[in-house]
């Protein structure tokens, strides 16, 4: 297969407690409920045919090694600091190392992780799931880190499933995950390369106006390319791309225990009859080059 770049990969401890198997596009029904009755499920495991769930660690790590050289994909992952360096160590050459804000890390720490060589990315930054902006002074040093030291970073905005502030996080807000409460922190870090993970979903309008006054904001399609009904994701792709945004558009899955989400996700972008093949190549593989800086040859 042709080079592919998933710019969006979890490296997280398998808990097997946790670790249930998943329909793709689950979220095609969205049952609500009631303060007095059970939640909804927050996964849907009830198909035919469900992706399985890996079991432990090194279940994970062999399942990743082997999709990567049989997919001949390169992965931005970011995540437990030892799964990466596990990772990175069995694949060097399909790992790029990603790093996010720890809850207690300063700034200075941050600046020495980034400064070390080993992590190339900044992400996944998420102030949505603690209700705030993504242009919150709190995190504005971290961000100028970035900028001055030329380091891509990926933002967390737009969709985090069904019920989240009521299921799984309750400091969760939808509005947070605006494009346009980038624009001050944008406006505070001129240079600042970021790229919009889910791609702002379901904010579009919002989307396409930040990215034609920002030419350094890119977006991945990560979580929304599997979760929400398959027509609801063509007609938000296609809309990006009929606006003129098809050079910044990045491929990405949001992978975390199941590894067989990279053929379900790499299956709805090559089966995208309103796609050219040129196009289909940029989402890929050109658009994450130009982004990240990266020397297309080596893929080769």
């Amino acid at each position: 297969m042709p080079p592919i770049i998933d710019v969006h990969v979890h490296a997280s401890k398998v808990n097997p407690a946790f670790a249930s198997d998943l329909c793709p596009w689950f979220l095609t029904s969205m049952p609500g409920s009631g303060p007095n009755q059970p939640a909804p499920s927050f996964l849907n495991n009830d198909c035919v045919d469900p992706l399985k769930a890996a079991k432990s660690d090194q279940e994970m790590q062999d399942a990743i090694i082997s999709a990567t050289e049989r997919l001949n994909v390169t992965m931005v992952v970011s995540g437990d600091a030892e799964i990466i360096h596990n990772w990175y160590n069995a694949v060097p050459n399909r790992i790029i190392p990603s790093i996010g804000i720890g809850q207690d890390m300063s700034v200075e720490a941050f600046r020495d992780s980034l400064s070390g060589g080993f992590y190339k990315v900044m992400g996944e930054i998420a102030p949505q799931y603690q209700g705030k902006s993504p242009s919150d002074m709190s995190l504005d040093e971290y961000f100028g880190v970035a900028e001055e030291l030329g380091i891509p970073v990926g933002i967390h905005m737009g969709t985090g499933g069904n019920g989240m502030a009521n299921i799984t996080s309750p400091s969760y807000r939808a509005s947070m995950g605006n494009p346009f409460l980038l624009e001050d922190m944008l406006a505070r870090h001129p240079k600042l390369k970021i790229w919009v993970m889910h791609a702002g979903y379901p904010m579009i309008d919002e989307m396409i106006a930040l990215m034609g006054a920002n030419a350094y904001v890119y977006v991945d399609l990560a979580g929304l390319i599997w979760s929400y009904p398959q027509d609801e994701i063509h007609d938000y792709l296609k809309r990006l791309v009929q606006a003129g945004f098809g050079k910044r558009i990045l491929y990405g899955t949001d992978l975390m225990i199941w590894p067989k989400l990279l053929e379900t996700s790499i299956g709805l972008i090559q089966n995208a009859t309103y796609l050219s093949y040129d196009q289909k190549r940029d989402i890929f593989f050109n658009n994450a080059v130009r982004f990240f800086n990266l020397d297309a040859s080596k893929f080769e």
